[in-house]
């Protein structure tokens, strides 16, 4: 499925489509919901399993389950886009890859070996991204071009909702895995049946022929030629692997290089970081975007939010406390929202065509994804190497201060 497909023959049918009521909330309690499965069984009840399968080994194993399954999360995410393209329906897409999501939840709560448990996360990922593919066409499919912003903002709201009522979720059901994974797969079930008990399927106009792979590869080589686009994409992959090289690994990093208040556990340490930092994202990402409307100024804002990301890496290094971890946590947030919300303003602004800007924008997409399939590995390879995780702070802060430099060769852009 090419980005194309998904713009001009919903884009021309969307207002035609009757309201329908109550569609924004559901949107964001499906967004929602899924963001709480990513990041509740993402960040805490996998990494409680595989350390209490082999706690020695427990590093190089996260890092090879969460970079295989990234791949599949990768795979199958455009697959279903494009089968769902082809049927015309979402419904059927969302509820089937929920369900199965599930299924898949309670065969990894099952998973007494490392084998087993990277077999079902992969199951899970794969499925998930079925149920997100379709999600995430209903905005074009069925919201009007008139009120996309307001669809936009709500689902954004998702990943601070989600992920900390996934966290919370997930600290809560800590010492019992089982109950932990089958209360996130009823959740995001639910989700799918209110969203599709409400809210019917538009038909929609036949879909555009497929796009050859050899025409896909020239047109990304194409858009990475352009000077000024070639290093947006460059600073965006560099600040999401830094990123996501810490956060993959903060429930081991809790647990094996921060001192934690008497009696405090590993994950109820998340269940306060991550509303924390979700807040922090939260603010910076309307601060930073309305900040840089107003002064129309974008290189100061993405370059000092990378700056800081990569900055307050070393807080935890000289200071491994509770107090330290909470210092880098809100600002790691307001660091990472505010770049991400401008950086995106940056790169609508250095998109090579205005014909090819759908195009365009799902080439930057694998700078989002690209780095999350490598992290895991990034950072599983510097802990291991270097003996802890001091080393994986600072080589994620030289990455996030890599990202920053990325911009000062952008010049269309103030």
């Amino acid at each position: 499925m090419t980005t194309n497909e998904l713009t001009e023959p919903r884009e021309n049918a969307a207002p035609k489509v009757p309201r329908q009521r109550g569609l924004m909330m559901l949107l964001l309690v499906a967004n929602a919901s899924m963001l709480a499965v990513y990041m509740g069984v993402g960040s805490v009840l996998l990494p409680l399993q595989i350390a209490a399968i082999d706690p020695a080994n427990k590093v190089a194993i996260l890092g090879l389950v969460g970079g295989i399954s990234a791949v599949f999360a990768t795979a199958f995410n455009p697959i279903a886009g494009a089968l769902s393209d082809r049927t015309g329906r979402r419904n059927p897409w969302i509820l089937g890859g929920a369900l199965a999501s599930l299924a898949a939840l309670a065969f990894l709560s099952t998973a007494r070996t490392a084998v087993l448990v990277g077999i079902g996360w992969c199951l899970v990922q794969a499925t998930m991204n079925v149920y997100q593919a379709a999600v995430t066409a209903v905005v074009p499919d069925r919201i009007p071009p008139s009120r996309r912003g307001t669809a936009s903002a709500l689902v954004g709201l998702a990943l601070p909702i989600g992920g900390t009522v996934g966290v919370l979720i997930a600290s809560q059901t800590s010492g019992q895995l089982r109950t932990g994974y089958l209360v996130f797969g009823v959740l995001v079930a639910g989700a799918a049946v209110l969203l599709t008990s409400f809210c019917r399927d538009v038909p929609r106009s036949a879909p555009a022929p497929a796009v050859p792979g050899r025409a896909q590869l020239a047109a990304f080589l194409s858009a990475l030629s352009h000077h000024d686009f070639r290093w947006a994409f460059i600073g965006r992959a560099l600040m999401v692997l830094g990123y996501f090289s810490v956060i993959g690994y903060q429930l081991y990093i809790l647990d094996d290089h921060i001192a934690l208040p008497d009696g405090m556990q590993p994950a109820a340490a998340m269940a306060v970081l991550t509303p924390v930092s979700m807040v922090a994202m939260a603010v910076s990402t309307l601060a930073g975007g309305l900040l840089s409307d107003r002064l129309d100024r974008r290189k100061v804002f993405v370059g000092a939010s990378a700056a800081l990301a990569g900055l307050v890496t070393v807080i935890p290094v000289v200071s491994p406390t509770w107090t330290g971890m909470l210092v880098f946590s809100a600002l790691n947030g307001l660091a990472f929202g505010c770049f991400m919300a401008v950086d995106t303003a940056v790169v609508t602004l250095v998109l090579p065509s205005a014909e090819d800007a759908a195009r365009d924008m799902g080439v930057l997409n694998i700078a989002n994804a690209g780095p999350q399939i490598i992290a895991p590995f990034v950072a599983s390879a510097v802990v291991t190497a270097l003996g802890g995780y001091t080393g994986l702070f600072l080589v994620g802060g030289a990455l996030s201060l890599l990202g920053a430099l990325a911009i000062l060769p952008i010049r269309s852009v103030r």
